[in-house]
């Protein structure tokens, strides 16, 4: 039989981790509603920002040559931007990223260079890749643009010199609170083919269509990019909050089965005493 004294010594210590599961449930619970607002009041500017691009981009194809960013090459290198957490304790998060990274550079027949948002993704891009273009971490809780624009300007810069040939965006979408989506997106090139339910609406551009598209082209690689950085922290902080939520659960759980354990240790401590007690008499 186990001694009492350690199966109390057992439950405190449980108890103790359950108290500190709960706080940390409550505060992602109260970090999620913030970042769950952010991403649905940028979802709506993001996707008006891919209308326009998509019906300037149709305008700008006839007799005129495409911006760098829209021209499409044979890929000879890729690169993703591999965004997670910079902390664990959300379940399966950053591993479900991390997962469908690796098999998309696996399926890959040309290099693949990783562009790595968040501790998490940076060590394991940095085991399982054989170099990371750039690491950006600490991005905190709650980001501005200007602090993801170096992620953008990144690519940008090395796609307009033909360093790289495609960009892909490897997040998580966030859906419901109990429901996160790993997603890999194609950034660069930008594909003209969207316009196609945007051509039909007849814009006005001054100067010109194709100046502003120039304009426009950097600005919706840097939205898509805050968007999707907006999209994985509202997915980390729902995540931690159902893994902490399971995790106090659990704890209670075995708290509960620890104090039956105790009270039946308890009561065979009882019954032996009295038994020794009833044989003394006995005896005398």
């Amino acid at each position: 039989m186990v001694p009492i004294r350690v199966i109390r010594r057992r439950i405190r210590s449980i108890q103790s981790t359950a108290k500190i599961t709960k706080a940390m449930e409550m505060i992602a619970a109260s970090k999620m509603r913030q970042a769950q607002n952010r991403v649905l009041a940028a979802r709506p500017y993001a996707e008006k920002m891919r209308d326009v691009v998509a019906h300037l981009a149709v305008q700008t194809q006839l007799g005129e040559e495409l911006h760098p960013l829209l021209q499409r090459r044979d890929a000879k290198r890729i690169a993703v931007i591999h965004i997670t957490a910079d902390r664990g304790l959300c379940g399966g998060l950053n591993a479900n990223v991390n997962r469908m990274t690796a098999d998309f550079i696996a399926e890959q027949s040309v290099p693949v260079t990783p562009v790595a948002v968040g501790r998490r993704g940076a060590t394991f891009m940095s085991r399982y890749s054989e170099g990371v273009l750039a690491e950006f971490t600490q991005l905190g809780d709650r980001p501005s643009l200007l602090d993801t624009l170096p992620i953008s300007r990144v690519v940008i810069d090395e796609y307009i010199n033909g360093s790289i040939d495609q960009v892909h965006l490897a997040y998580t979408k966030f859906i419901t609170t109990v429901n996160q989506q790993p997603v890999m997106q194609e950034l660069l090139p930008i594909e003209p083919a969207r316009a196609e339910r945007a051509a039909t609406v007849e814009y006005i551009y001054e100067p010109s269509a194709l100046e502003v598209l120039e304009h426009l082209l950097p600005r919706y690689v840097e939205m898509q990019v805050y968007h999707a950085v907006l999209e994985s922290i509202a997915s980390e902080q729902s995540a931690r909050m159902v893994a902490m939520r399971n995790a106090t659960d659990s704890a209670n759980e075995m708290i509960d089965e620890l104090t039956l354990v105790l009270n039946k240790a308890r009561q065979e401590l009882i019954t032996k005493e009295l038994l020794d007690i009833a044989g003394g008499i006995i005896q005398g």
